[in-house]
């Protein structure tokens, strides 16, 4: 079956064909179609041509926004079909898949919501005679890049408030887990979305990201994934002042003081970094704790991670299932090697599953390190998998100083009974999300997004459209008359 959707049809790619993997046993999901330079050119002008002169971008915002909501209706009927394809995508379990399914459809709704209220505003000038207006036209041609771990709700936070704004798209999901991404474009081609509006490309990012990000055709570049990339995306579109949203990941301090409850923070504090086996931006990965509570934390913790059951995540008795791929397992190794190398102390996982259902898949154990350092490299990086690392501190400050020690800066949380203590710590933590006594939830109506090297813009909320919007101020001046500035020559 053809992969790519260029202008309103199912076409062939002109790259070399790629295998999509089931991380739980290595097996051949899917074969897919891939795109070659041509195909990036086609779709970038389809992209244009129906923004340009196609009618969606002129499209009243109502009508936008019934698209919209018919794409939620056709994902709750699609629901069950869509999660056992991302589970089997990303390996991830099915209980999860279901929530993010759910979740893509709030998202769709929130937009159609939003943009069908969405109609500029007046501007009082003290003037009687004038009308000034602030109304809001989309950027354009946008290209949405979106990363492996979360390839649904990812390309939902971007294709449904560029649509809703107006934009045309070309969609680049992650050649490691493309399939809901099609699976999601089939149904906005159901939906009614006209030709050329929205464009699917598969590859890697040799072969389309780079292409598209230095496109000239293109308007907009937003993009999920790692620094690295991310860098050399904001380089790649300077060169025609493009706008770029990037969200580049985190390395996320949750804070626990002594006051809260113990059984709570021990539940939440392993969701907060084992869920999806950690291959999560947000995850709670550096726990900092207070002393007093310290030493009883981490032994139950230790305990209760030898305790998660590994497995296919279409199993129901599954909790967590494998890493994406083997690259990205042997990456995770290295960072299990380096912070023993350096000193911290192993409580629990640092090795692979010895079950013998588990060894084809790229599964690894649920690790905790104690006698973590800020300067040791595990606690520094990203690592984007199932590994904890657990520092200490002794004052309110001490703790502040720790969770803000990072490069990054996308999410937080805190853990106190002290309510004046809590609201201290979460504004003082320079990070985009902040959970006070939680960790990990979020509403389409909340701005996502980071501080300092997790990126730039915002996604979700109002911003999240704004981001795909021009905001243009129009002046009406009904009464016309000479300005009478220059006087010297006189009237006529």
């Amino acid at each position: 079956m053809p992969s790519l959707y260029i202008d309103g049809t199912w076409t062939s790619g002109s790259g070399d064909p790629a295998e999509v993997i089931n991380p739980f046993d290595a097996s051949v999901i899917e074969t897919v179609e891939q795109a070659g330079p041509d195909d990036v050119e086609r779709a970038v002008a389809a992209a244009r041509t129906a923004f340009d002169d196609g009618p969606w971008p002129r499209t009243p915002a109502a009508e936008r926004a019934d698209l919209l909501r018919r794409v939620a209706d056709l994902l709750v009927r699609d629901k069950e079909d869509i999660a056992r394809t991302e589970t089997l995508d990303t390996g991830k379990t099915l209980v999860e898949s279901r929530i993010d399914v759910d979740d893509v459809t709030a998202v769709f709704r929130y937009y159609a919501d939003l943009a069908a209220h969405d109609a500029g505003r007046l501007v009082d000038t003290g003037k009687p005679s004038v009308v000034s207006r602030v109304v809001h036209e989309p950027v354009g041609v946008c290209a949405l890049i979106t990363p492996w771990n979360y390839p649904l709700l990812q390309l939902s936070w971007k294709v449904a408030p560029a649509l809703a704004a107006g934009n045309t798209v070309v969609i680049k999901p992650s050649e490691v887990t493309p399939l809901t991404s099609v699976m999601l474009v089939r149904l906005l081609e159901e939906a009614g979305a006209p030709p050329g509006v929205v464009n699917i490309l598969l590859g890697d990012g040799r072969s389309v990201g780079a292409p598209l990000t230095e496109h000239p055709g293109v308007d907009m570049v937003s993009f999920t994934g790692g620094l690295a990339t991310g860098q050399a995306i904001m380089r790649a579109a300077a060169g025609t002042v493009k706008r770029v949203a990037v969200e580049l990941g985190g390395k996320n301090p949750n804070i626990v003081f002594a006051d809260t409850d113990f059984e709570t923070v021990v539940d939440n504090a392993l969701t907060a970094v084992f869920l999806h086996a950690g291959q999560v931006c947000s995850a709670g990965a550096r726990l900092i704790v207070e002393d007093s509570l310290h030493d009883d934390l981490v032994a139950e913790i230790g305990r209760r991670a030898e305790r998660i059951r590994l497995g296919n995540g279409l199993d129901e008795a599954t909790e967590s299932g494998p890493l994406v791929s083997a690259a990205h397992r042997a990456k995770i190794e290295d960072y299990v090697a380096s912070a023993q190398a350096e000193g911290a102390r192993l409580v629990a996982g640092g090795r692979r599953p010895e079950e013998p259902d588990l060894q084809k898949g790229f599964f690894y154990r649920p690790t905790v390190f104690a006698d973590c350092r800020r300067d040791m490299r595990v606690v520094r990086e990203e690592t984007f998998g199932p590994i904890l690392t657990v520092e200490r501190f002794t004052t309110e400050e001490e703790a502040i100083a720790l969770g803000n020690d990072t490069d990054y800066g996308l999410s937080g949380a805190v853990w106190t009974n002290d309510s004046g203590r809590a609201e201290r710590v979460a504004r003082a933590l320079r990070h985009g999300t902040v959970w006070i006594n939680d960790f990990g939830p979020y509403v389409p109506g909340a701005e996502w997004g980071g501080f300092k090297r997790s990126g730039n813009g915002r996604e979700l909320g109002p911003t999240g459209l704004a981001e795909y919007q021009e905001h243009k101020h129009i002046w009406h001046n009904t009464e016309p008359a000479p300005a009478r500035w220059f006087t010297s020559g006189g009237a006529r």
